[in-house]
């Protein structure tokens, strides 16, 4: 089988997103159903791909470094996972955006991400990876400003400062990595700009600030997508330095374990507070995010020893995203009919619509980790890698967390289906709403709610089947002994974590907290930090810089000019103008006084001149600084080549 067709599942979205640009432009229905269409034959031609065997092809030359592509079992499981996960989506986006404009616009960045976020799941290198990634990071920037709200444009913004800040930390990162040998702390720091990119796609603390803004404005299905799978991109980053980069590194994963009890906490506590379903959501996927962190550290630092830990990390990343896909298509299905996302205007919306009811539950049972659903399966394995780990501390805040996620998902659960809406007249118009979501969505709902507990059910047939896929690449141990998911060692850390749930959930009731958001608005990191660091402190900082050190500049200039360039004054010196134009001006007020022109040549050019001087004073005090500036760079470039 030549390797060429590795290239195949990304040209494909592309050239589809053309022919949908050009359908939908006159024929809106065959465009839906055409890019449905292109999204299964992108699944079917990745499930082909589980029948090839291992393949790679280097084609060099792109951006001069080559992009360089490979097949393995991990890489066909995730990119089998992204193109399922784009269909159910396509399935679920012709109804949600029945009222919405461009959706040409939406479609086409919707398929041209698809083909990007494969190319990073089948990147066999960090160059190749960091490619791919900056196109799909761009593109998938038109789903958070697709409406084009102000708050939309705003958590756009965010989203597109923290995607191109990582970007180009990432490319720091590369370029450090290729121009040192044995250099161990150019090795560190490189791997620490990567991580910084990386780690801001994956929605990390402190980097999470876009995650909770970008979900609630984006259309649900893009939500779907950014929650489960183009946070996975960046996790999947963060396993290539760990295993391939860092994989005898303690300090390195201590790194990353710290990182992930940060997130892990963080996003809980965020979700607990939050009044805003898909915010909440959002804020989920940060706390699970960190859940997966977690492993990726305590894979680290068990060594050969990991093996549970890795294939957890592996597990609650497919689970993550299932979950995701479920709950926040839910959630568009609860939008697009109330078209409202605080929990007190949702209230009661799902009280008799069994299947809603269903779905939902799935995935909420799922991401609370209780037991027969996936969740409880990755999240198992991840606890006996801690308890292996003997992080006692770790292990304390993984359970809270997790007593934190059923604490959050119990309130969605019984505000939607359970209670009812405070407005009477609001409910009966609710129990009234039949039709709430078309076939195609309730299909493909059904499907992927289904498999939540298939998975979690039946572990060692199907969960364990699936972690024995990636066990190679996540650099996973041997597997001792067979995992006895439901005995009473493995169900005591769910029934602690259901206690915690349990007692904080009451204790929202008891503080009214399912009512109302009592989380500090101030508090948010976005506008407490970055946002005044960067438009306002550092704008002034670098401001006294540049005119402390343009006026060093002229400085010195002037001090050459008194010295080494003493200057001769003028014998006679003219009031204004030079002795070119004073002559020229003589010349032409003559030929004006046979005309009778009494206009004053002289004084004009004099005055066209002191305007050509200003302005070549400005421009030469703006080119000396930048020529100043540029020899610091040329300075600080050949310090660091001797070094």
């Amino acid at each position: 089988m030549t390797p060429w067709i590795l290239l195949l599942p990304i040209l494909l979205p592309l050239a589809g997103a053309l022919v949908c640009w050009a359908i939908g432009r006159g024929a809106k229905k065959a465009r839906d159903w055409a890019v449905i269409a292109v999204t299964a034959l992108e699944l079917g031609l990745l499930g082909y791909f589980f029948t090839l065997p291992d393949l790679a092809l280097f084609i060099p030359g792109v951006c001069g470094l080559g992009i360089a592509l490979v097949l393995d079992n991990f890489r066909r499981l995730y990119a089998l996972i992204t193109a399922f996960m784009w269909l159910i989506c396509a399935l679920a986006s012709p109804r949600y955006f029945q009222h919405y404009r461009r959706r040409n616009r939406y479609y086409f960045f919707f398929l041209l991400t698809l083909g990007a976020t494969v190319g990073v799941f089948l990147a066999e290198n960090l160059t190749s990876v960091f490619l791919f990634f900056e196109v799909m990071s761009l593109a998938s920037y038109v789903w958070v400003a697709q409406d084009e709200k102000p708050e939309s444009l705003r958590a756009g913004d965010t989203y597109l400062a923290v995607s191109v800040t990582g970007g180009l930390v990432m490319l720091m990162g590369l370029l450090l990595f290729s121009a040192q040998t044995h250099n161990q702390t150019l090795h560190t720091i490189g791997g620490l700009c990567l991580l910084f990119g990386f780690g801001a796609k994956a929605g990390s603390f402190p980097l999470h600030i876009w995650l909770p803004k970008a979900h609630p404005a984006a259309p649900a299905p893009a939500s779907a997508l950014l929650s489960g799978v183009l946070t996975k991109t960046g996790i999947f980053g963060i396993l290539m330095l760990s295993v391939n980069l860092f994989s005898e590194d303690a300090g390195w994963g201590r790194l990353i374990l710290l990182l992930g009890c940060a997130t892990m906490v963080l996003g809980a506590v965020l979700a607990v507070f939050s009044m805003d379903l898909k915010r909440t959501l959002a804020c989920s996927s940060v706390s699970q995010i960190g859940f997966i962190l977690v492993g990726i550290g305590t894979s680290s630092l068990l060594g050969a020893e990991n093996a549970l830990a890795a294939r957890g990390t592996l597990l609650h990343m497919v689970n993550h995203s299932l979950i995701k896909l479920v709950l926040f298509l839910a959630a568009g299905v609860v939008f697009q009919n109330v078209h409202r996302l605080n929990l007190n205007d949702l209230r009661g919306f799902g009280r008799n619509k069994p299947l809603l009811h269903f779905i939902f539950l799935m995935g909420a049972l799922g991401v609370g980790g209780v037991p027969l659903w996936n969740g409880y399966v990755s999240k198992t394995l991840l606890h006996e890698g801690l308890v292996e780990l003997g992080a006692s501390g770790v292990e304390a805040l993984f359970l809270f967390s997790g007593g934190l996620t059923l604490a959050y998902m119990a309130k969605l659960y019984v505000i939607l289906f359970w209670q009812k809406n405070l407005d009477p007249a609001v409910q009966a118009r609710f129990d009234g709403i039949t039709g709430y979501m078309s076939a195609p969505t309730a299909l493909g709902l059904t499907v992927s709610a289904l498999l939540l507990p298939l998975l979690g059910a039946v572990p060692n047939r199907t969960a364990d089947r699936v972690a024995d896929f990636g066990q190679a690449f996540l650099g996973a141990g041997a597997l001792e002994h067979r995992v006895h998911y439901f005995s009473w060692e493995n169900l005591r850390g769910a029934l602690i974590s259901a206690g915690v749930g349990l007692a904080v959930y009451l204790l929202l009731r008891l503080c009214r907290m399912d009512r109302k958001n009592r989380w500090p608005w101030w508090l948010d990191l976005e506008d407490l930090v970055y946002r005044p660091v960067l438009t306002a402190i550092l704008p002034v900082i670098l401001g006294s810089l540049s005119r402390i050190l343009d006026r060093l500049v002229d400085g010195v200039i002037v001090i050459l000019r008194k010295t080494v360039y003493r200057e001769t004054p003028i014998p006679h010196e003219l009031e204004e103008g030079n002795a070119f134009t004073y002559a020229l001006g003589g010349i032409l007020d003559r030929c004006a006084a046979v005309f009778h022109n009494r206009t004053n040549y002289r004084h004009k050019l004099a005055m066209l001149y002191d305007d050509i001087s200003q302005n070549s004073a400005i421009i030469g005090g703006s080119l000396s600084f930048g020529l100043f500036m540029t020899s610091v760079g040329l300075i600080l470039i050949l310090v660091y080549l001797l070094i």
